[in-house]
């Protein structure tokens, strides 16, 4: 009989293996043979951001559980690292039968969505870690100590104001590990044309930050403003956003000149950023994009509690002199100091903070393929 290692970590059973497509290698005589050790399972459903933020842990579990296969089933399953992760699922009914039917060693959910805890309810596991479903379908911690730190700072504004602690932080004291600055995993695509002056240093400004927190909105005519200073600063001025600010980035680009370049997949927003030299943005997705990338960020931030951002030494983040900060309001109320506390971060010291960026570590990448419409060049 023909011998198959069906307990190797590359296994998958119904088609052949990387190594067997890539170069031939059949069982008997496969030097990538590894045996399969520990399972576990990552549940981080959440938005591309938080996704791409919970990568740090892959770099620890890898390094304690080299001979482990990793699950991880999201919303986002092109945005896991591909080499890092053995099984990437999307959120469904099928992948959710699969996984039913399965025995991890450890099961990490880091969510506390319905869908999430209810899974962590019911998924076998020797070792369960995060948050669960109580008996009412209500979200409580797992177990220790740092899963209700978590927990309850979810659950009340004034314990999440007075948090300390970074996210990366936070889900790694959950795993039972101390955050050490383990760097973001982000794949960055492959590019075969420059598209970008390069003699200047390019700025993305990225001006949206989807719908839910309207509150995090920096006003328009700031970001008009800001775009010409930066022109008169002798930047490049890229507008970033996706289809809910495209309007709005038209719009900015025939009034200033600023470049904007229209994107129609992750893959070409990813490739611009990484093409910026720096990025100035809202909380939102692209504030992580650019930390992946190890970009100096300048984020603008006014509803969130400052010290969840790790910027890894490569950022500043501005705020509204204001002692309300981390409110965590989706829209501004009667008891609002002011009517739109986002106005209240200067454009001047955005600029700054753009200028004294020059003296920091800055990646460069600028070979990028996207849809730039250039009846928007200036």
């Amino acid at each position: 009989m023909i011998p198959v290692r069906d307990t190797c970590r590359f296994y998958r059973g119904h088609i052949p293996c990387k190594f067997h497509k890539l170069s031939g290698e059949v069982c008997e005589t496969c030097g990538h043979a590894d045996e399969l050790r520990e399972r576990i399972l990552i549940i981080k459903l959440g938005a591309i951001g938080d996704v791409i933020r919970t990568t740090p842990l892959l770099r620890k579990l890898k390094e304690l559980y080299p001979h482990a296969e990793i699950t991880w089933l999201t919303y986002s399953p092109d945005i896991v690292p591909k080499d890092w992760v053995d099984t990437i699922l999307d959120f469904s009914l099928q992948n959710i039968v699969w996984l039913e039917g399965q025995q991890f060693d450890w099961l990490i959910n880091l969510d506390k969505d319905r869908e999430a805890i209810a899974l962590a309810e019911r998924l076998s596991a020797r070792q369960k870690t995060g948050f669960k479903m109580n008996h009412f379908g209500k979200c409580i911690p797992i177990s220790n100590k740092a899963e209700k730190q978590k927990w309850l700072t979810g659950l009340r504004d004034d314990l999440n104001k007075s948090n300390t602690r970074n996210y990366m932080e936070e889900i790694f004291s959950l795993c039972g590990y101390d955050f050490t600055g383990e760097e973001y995993i982000l794949s960055v695509p492959k590019h075969d044309a420059a598209l970008f002056d390069t003699s200047k240093k390019i700025v993305g400004l990225n001006t949206g930050c989807g719908s839910r927190w309207p509150t995090r909105l920096w006003p328009e005519k700031n970001w008009e403003m800001l775009a010409r200073l930066l022109h008169d600063q002798r930047y490049k001025p890229i507008l970033l956003g996706g289809p809910q600010e495209e309007e709005k980035n038209i719009r900015l680009s025939q009034a200033t000149g600023a470049l904007y370049c229209r994107t129609p997949s992750l893959n070409a927003f990813i490739g611009i950023v990484n093409s910026c030299d720096v990025i100035v943005s809202q909380v939102t997705m692209a504030m992580h994009v650019a930390i992946a990338l190890k970009k100096h960020l300048v984020l603008l931030n006014n509803i969130f509690n400052k010290h969840e951002f790790y910027l890894y030494g490569r950022g500043d983040i501005l705020e509204p002199s204001l002692d309300c900060l981390g409110c965590f309001k989706q829209q501004y109320d009667q008891r609002c100091k002011v009517k739109n506390c986002m106005e209240l971060i200067s454009v001047v010291d955005v600029v700054h903070a753009v200028q004294a960026s020059a003296g920091a570590p800055l990646v460069k990448n600028r070979k990028i393929s996207a849809s730039c419409e250039p009846a928007l060049y200036k």
